[in-house]
Formats: structure tokens, sequence, C-alpha cells
């Protein structure tokens, strides 16, 4: 939401842009989205948690930057905002990381729709005045505590609430599942939480 926003140009037209990559070479696009939101900064942020929960995910999720040590904001999953995104890039698979980090919670929720005034909002605020004016409706799921993701390699293997998180977000944005990951590090060595898997829930 401008003006709290990056120099960088993060859709898919910064591949070509920053590439110099011709569009009619671009194949799939893969939407990487973590399993909650995060934002650094100030701006506004209808799904932020200023409780215990966002400490927890701010703490199990390592939501600091590398170099600046800079705390992220962290939040519920803003669908909202997602189909958004996926609108101006036209996803044809996401990318789920960190789901780990939702192992401890005993519910998880999701933001499903903006209101203003009583109304159902039908896109996204376009106006950052406008996003100060909000309420957001969540569906909550039932967590998957005392049963680790992080140990899981195929879609099936999740835990049955897990893969109901999953399906609802594929279901809601219209975009399968291809890959996910665990884990906080760039890099992923030998570490078996950050191997990712391919899979396609059904």
């Amino acid at each position: 939401t401008y003006p709290y926003v990056t120099s960088s140009n993060c859709s898919i037209g910064g591949a070509c842009t920053g590439l110099g990559l011709p569009p009619k070479y671009i194949g799939d696009i893969y939407g990487v989205v973590k399993a909650y939101t995060t934002r650094v900064g100030d701006g506004v942020f209808p799904t932020e948690l200023k409780n215990e929960i966002g400490e927890h995910l701010q703490t199990r999720g390592r939501e600091w930057g590398v170099t600046t040590g800079r705390k992220r904001r962290c939040g519920w999953l803003d669908l909202v905002l997602l189909k958004y995104t996926n609108m101006i890039n036209g996803f044809t698979a996401l990318c789920l990381t960190k789901l780990d980090t939702l192992d401890e919670l005993t519910e998880i929720k999701v933001a499903t729709t903006y209101k203003r005034n009583g109304v159902d909002l039908p896109n996204f605020p376009a106006s950052v005045d406008t996003m100060h004016d909000i309420e957001v409706e969540y569906v909550t799921f039932p967590g998957w505590r005392g049963r680790s993701t992080s140990e899981c390699r195929t879609f099936n293997s999740l835990p049955h609430n897990a893969r109901l998180y999953v399906q609802f977000i594929e279901q809601y944005l219209g975009v399968p599942g291809f890959e996910m990951d665990w884990g906080w590090k760039r890099s992923y060595g030998d570490d078996p939480r950050l191997l990712k898997k391919s899979h396609v829930s059904s």
C-alpha cells in the first residue's frame, strides 16, 4: 500500500524489467506465500496480531531481518490481499512456505472478506485511506497442535487439519498448491525439514 512500499518490483513483471527477459519466455508463475502474513515497517496491516500469537509467529518463524535485525509484523493469512496478488500476477501454482510455524496453535484464522460500513468490499481497496476503515471477516480452522508438519514430505502425510487449511487456500484462490517447504533458513543444506516436495491436493 503506497507510500509504504519497497523500491523493488515484486510482481511477475519484475522478472522482465530486472533480468531483461522477454515476456514471451515467462512460463509457469509460482506464487511464493507464507502460511501467515508478515509486513516490515509502517503501513496498514488489517490482519496484524498485536498479541501473544503475533509474538509466537514472530519468534517461531524467526521473523526479523537477517542484516538489520528489524522485527517483522505478523498476522493471520490475508486471502483478500493474496487474491489481489494472484489477480495481478496470474499464479499457475502456489508454493506455501513456513507451514510448520503454525504447528503449536490451537486455532488458525484466515481473512476472507473486507467490510466497510457493514458492506462487503468487492475488491482489494485501491486507496490506503479506505484500508484504515475496514473490518475483517475470518474463517477459523482448528489447529493441529501436537502433530508436527516438519517431517511431512507429501500432502497426504500432513495432519488432517493442516490439509484442510491448505485446501481452503487453494479453493479460495482457485490455484493448486504445487510445492511446500518448512523452516526459515535461506540455505537448505542437509536439514531434512527444509527439503521441498511437490504435491497437488485433490
